[in-house]
């Protein structure tokens, strides 16, 4: 119960991470290389403050920063690509390519690491996916093929950054590492777009994003990677659209779709079967 709780607030963070720069990049508040900025650096502020933090409480043997130049590249490429695209895409649409391509990214991973999923978990993971058939079939309101490009390279970097994540002893640690390495050319990003100057909502949804969503929320991530075979973390995230379609609808008005509907009951059913059939199997 205890790695469910913890796993279902990991994904709400990912769905916030959707509803913030939706309501952000949307209606111009600030642009998408100055979000991607301010997200990152927002997010190694917090993370680094939570380790300096564990090292005075727990003394010096506590562990500091770590991670690597790889994950933290993937980690560049995501939040990018992921802000890029949602300057054209609304937010359950966005998380729907997102975290399918993740799906995909990440079933490759297990395969190649040795993992042989059974049979449920397969069919739940292509009835997961047959929701975004249903959302891009003939007559559906497709989306800008540039957009949709971006979200897919940012859902490679996560799905990738995610697979990284089960080789992180230090799950904290690893994640300010990260974080901090990628502000660096995200920083870059930011001062290079040539952007306007954001708005104060800009720069507190990119801050609120970055501090509680992304830093907080990836740190508890690289947490319960390590106790969730990674069919399992890649079916459980297409759960995020359909968070993320609710809060664009609570948040930002956003209609839903009867295409939307049936994506998100065939999203649910195959995640719930993988999930449960798959463990029953097992």
């Amino acid at each position: 119960m205890r790695l469910f709780l913890l796993t279902a607030l990991t994904l709400i963070a990912f769905a916030a991470n959707s509803v913030l720069a939706r309501a952000a990049l949307a209606e111009g508040a600030i642009g998408p290389g100055l979000f991607t900025a301010l997200r990152l650096a927002a997010g190694a502020l917090m993370l680094g403050f939570l380790v300096a933090a564990r090292r005075r409480r727990a003394g010096r043997g506590a562990g500091g920063l770590s991670g690597g130049w790889f994950p933290a590249l993937m980690l560049l490429v995501y939040a990018a690509g992921f802000s890029f695209a949602y300057t054209g895409l609304p937010t359950g649409t966005g998380a729907l390519i997102l975290f399918g391509g993740v799906q995909v990214t990440m079933f490759a991973g297990a395969l190649a690491g040795g993992e042989r999923p059974g049979v449920a978990r397969w069919a739940g993971a292509v009835l997961a996916l047959a929701g975004l058939g249903v959302l891009f079939a003939p007559g559906a309101a497709a989306p800008a093929p540039d957009r949709a490009a971006l979200m897919l390279a940012a859902a490679v970097g996560w799905g990738v950054y995610s697979l990284r994540g089960r080789a992180a002893g230090d799950a904290l640690g690893a994640t300010a590492g990260n974080f901090l390495l990628a502000a660096v050319p995200g920083c870059a990003i930011g001062l290079l777009a040539g952007e306007p100057a954001p708005g104060l909502v800009g720069v507190l949804l990119a801050v609120a994003s970055g501090a509680v969503a992304s830093g907080l929320g990836y740190a508890l991530w690289y947490t319960v990677l390590l106790r969730l075979e990674m069919s399992v973390a890649a079916v459980a995230q297409l759960t995020v659209p359909l968070i993320a379609l609710a809060g664009g609808m609570v948040f930002l008005g956003e209609p839903a779709t009867w295409r939307f509907a049936v994506a998100a009951a065939l999203v649910l059913g195959g995640v719930g079967g993988a999930i449960l059939l798959g463990r029953r199997r097992a």
